[in-house]
């Protein structure tokens, strides 16, 4: 299973994971931070994830991979 993460302390509201992801990412109302809809990342959504890892332009977001 694979797990995503938001470090919200980095996140700089940037925005490509809500685009990239928006099953999984949100953008908070207030100040635009990323809020995670869903922390466990379904295989078929693993590529744009890791695409949005990525991307983050705060380093914010983070994926791990448990047996």
């Amino acid at each position: 299973m694979t797990t995503v993460t938001v470090d919200t302390a980095r996140c700089i509201a940037g925005g490509q994971c809500a685009r990239l992801v928006p099953d999984v990412f949100d953008q908070d109302q207030d100040d635009g931070t990323s809020v995670l809809l869903r922390p466990e990342v379904p295989a078929a959504r693993l590529a744009a994830v890791q695409e949005a890892v990525a991307l983050c332009p705060g380093a914010a977001i983070h994926l791990r991979t448990s047996p």
